[in-house]
């Protein structure tokens, strides 16, 4: 399927793992012109950048200037934006709510939330002069299932998830189509790596990580498939919702968690 993204470009927020090293793959396979920003530059994406093409900016999207210049290079190099994808993010859990400090609160939101908002204003007026473009957010199925542990991340998420219905409204008479996608636990170096979330439940849960990942979670939240998703899946939707083929889809947000959440 030609989903006519060649030559057309997109930004990346956050790309060096996971998700957003899976969506620059998949966008640069497409022919698109991919420019990540991320504050490290992992050896997987330094290897995008030098086997495909794409264009990695090294920045601290949790800074207030960070996304601004994200974009700014992004403009400078191709001329301008079509595709913007809002995909970083970070989660600390915490004992309990009461020990996530205010600090944390304002880290989390920096990230997670305030540089989706600081992305999207800074990419608006290069989206609108291209005649159009899209947007895509990924969000969480946290922001509809809170958690006391990652509070924080859960209602950075939520805000995100209502910020993405904000500017499908505001932007549809420019031709910008807004989409959320809000994955479960996804199989990325976030759950995996050592010292990642996996091994902490597997310490407070006196097994494996690599059971945490394969039994644990998918059995204690239901999951209907019985696993966790991959990155690729994930993207494979973000980059279909970037493309023309989902030209009259604006506003919607795509949960992706294997049957996690089951209310209508």
């Amino acid at each position: 399927m030609d989903l006519n993204l060649k030559d057309k470009v997109a930004l990346i927020t956050g790309g060096s793992k996971g998700i957003g090293l899976a969506i620059a793959k998949d966008l640069a396979a497409e022919g698109a012109r991919v420019v990540v920003g991320s504050r490290t530059v992992s050896d997987a994406l330094a290897q995008l950048r030098d086997n495909q093409g794409v264009t990695v900016v090294p920045v601290d999207l949790a800074t207030a200037e960070g996304p601004g210049e994200l974009v700014s290079s992004a403009i400078e190099t191709y001329g301008g934006i079509d595709v913007l994808i809002n995909n970083v993010g970070a989660s600390e859990p915490g004992p309990t709510f009461a020990q996530i400090d205010d600090d944390a609160w304002q880290r989390i939101f920096d990230i997670t939330f305030f540089s989706a908002v600081r992305a999207s204003r800074a990419a608006i007026p290069s989206l609108i002069s291209r005649g159009g473009g899209a947007i895509v957010n990924i969000s969480s199925i946290n922001a509809k299932l809170p958690d006391p542990a990652i509070a924080h991340y859960s209602a950075a998420k939520a805000a995100l998830s209502n910020l993405n219905k904000s500017l499908a409204i505001e932007l549809a008479p420019h031709k910008i189509r807004v989409n959320a996608i809000s994955p479960g636990p996804v199989r990325t170096p976030f759950w995996t790596d050592p010292g990642g979330f996996a091994h902490i439940v597997a310490g407070a849960a006196g097994t494996t990580p690599e059971k945490v990942v394969d039994e644990v979670v998918p059995q204690n939240m239901g999951t209907l498939t019985g696993r966790f998703s991959e990155a690729t899946e994930v993207s494979a939707l973000a980059v279909f919702l970037a493309s023309d083929r989902a030209a009259n889809i604006t506003g919607a947000d795509y949960v992706l968690d294997g049957g996690t959440i089951k209310t209508v």
